[in-house]
């Protein structure tokens, strides 16, 4: 089997100087409110921001450089990137871009890729088992280089898609929380893009012009389940503008003793009142 190299996917600005700047103040404004809402970043803080090559990582890289001048706190941002030897992979390009920056950087090699191929049939998801292994790496290396706080790249698009995903087919209501504590209690992850859209994203990474680097490996999955999922969310989005706007303040405004979790709410314990 020849596997296909990866290549830099160009992406063109479509907005003008107006858009542009209402565009960056709305990205600003949205990290801003979920890193004071679920109280992302403190003072001394030691972030290692995992940057993946695609748009919604370099974003939010550039949008934490920005935030990291301006707040009243002080931290660190160390770029960290998991070179996993995709076939192709063009290694010089995020050491590259970072130089320019003139931040700290770590560029981790480790051959998941390998592993995934000889594990998953072709044919199947391959994210599950690519993430595991990525996620015990990074978690990992962040100790290493003394990390407070691990921040990824998900926006809220991908946590409305995560919750339908885990209800569809898992049969839980849960989804990537913007803060998280890891099992073993040593990490804690955030999600600074989290109440930033996927498009405002989209739109913002075209203007800038980053080197996006795509994942062959998962990306060219078409069947996935998430994709079937994201085809859902944006055909209500077109009946019905803004539902994904509330489909996020529902998970925002949960009443335990509407759903049917007796873990959540005492329902045995209810009793009429006189």
């Amino acid at each position: 089997m020849i596997e296909k190299a990866i290549t830099i996917e160009p992406m063109k600005p479509v907005l003008n100087e107006q858009q542009s700047k209402r565009l960056l103040k709305r990205l600003k404004h949205n990290l801003g409110d979920a890193v004071l809402r679920y109280n992302m970043i403190e003072d001394g803080d030691r972030i290692m921001v995992c940057l993946s090559g695609g748009k919604d990582s370099f974003t939010m890289l550039e949008l934490l450089l920005m935030l990291q001048k301006k707040a009243p706190v002080s931290f660190e941002l160390v770029a960290v990137n998991l070179d996993q030897k995709q076939p192709g992979f063009p290694e010089h390009v995020l050491p590259q871009y970072l130089e320019k920056l003139g931040i700290e950087y770590h560029i981790i090699e480790q051959d998941t890729y390998s592993i995934v191929k000889d594990k998953i049939p072709e044919g199947k998801t391959t994210c599950g088992l690519c993430s595991r292994l990525r996620r015990g790496i990074l978690y990992s290396f962040s100790e290493k280089i003394g990390a407070s706080k691990i921040a990824l790249g998900h926006h809220q698009d991908d946590i409305i898609e995560t919750f339908f995903l885990n209800m569809f087919f898992n049969g839980q209501l849960k989804t990537m929380p913007p803060k998280l504590l890891s099992d073993n209690k040593k990490h804690v992850v955030i999600r600074p893009l989290a109440l930033c859209r996927e498009n405002d994203i989209i739109a913002y990474a075209a203007m800038k012009d980053y080197p996006i680097i795509p994942c062959n490996l998962c990306g060219s999955q078409e069947n996935m389940q998430r994709k079937v999922v994201k085809k859902m969310l944006q055909q209500w989005e077109q009946e019905t503008p803004g539902r994904s706007e509330i489909i996020m303040r529902s998970l925002q405004n949960v009443v335990p003793s509407h759903l049917a979790d007796d873990k959540l709410f005492d329902f045995a314990a209810l009793l009429k009142q006189d």
